[in-house]
């Protein structure tokens, strides 16, 4: 995979990650769930703008592009009718669902990351142990049932 489409795909990946979480910080009525969600939508605004120097200009992202019509937006949806069911363990399971999503693109760009210079991998290998950690607290979240 040519490093900068790799770099791109991760850009897109936290765009969606950051609209879905922005979304269901809104919509959740639960301090605790709105304080993660911004707290993570924050994260891949962060992770986005990280990854943004290392991609050709030319081909680099919108600010706002995100894959509408593929991985995460389904799950943006299931959380959405979940808020507005209220269902705390189907808000979490959603979530949780895209986290995992979010790992599997970085870790397809792992896989495949010859040409991807050590720099760049040290921030995506930072950026998918803090995914790791999202992942986690999420579905601690949603298995405690609280």
């Amino acid at each position: 995979m040519e490093t900068t489409t790799s770099i791109n795909s991760l850009i897109i990946i936290n765009n969606d990650r950051y609209e879905g979480y922005k979304k269901a910080a809104d919509e959740t009525k639960d301090a605790d769930l709105k304080a993660l969600f911004t707290k993570y939508s924050l994260q891949s605004k962060g992770f986005g703008e990280s990854l943004r120097p290392f991609s050709d200009t030319e081909d680099q992202p919108k600010q706002n592009e995100t894959t509408n019509s593929g991985k995460l937006y389904r799950v943006w949806m299931d959380v959405k009718a979940a808020m507005t069911a209220n269902d705390r363990k189907a808000i979490l399971s959603s979530c949780e669902f895209g986290e995992d999503v979010a790992k599997k693109t970085y870790d397809e760009v792992l896989e495949h990351a010859d040409s991807v210079p050590s720099e760049v991998l040290d921030i995506i290998r930072k950026h998918r142990s803090e995914l790791q950690k999202a992942h986690d607290e999420v579905k601690a979240l949603r298995d405690a049932g609280k």
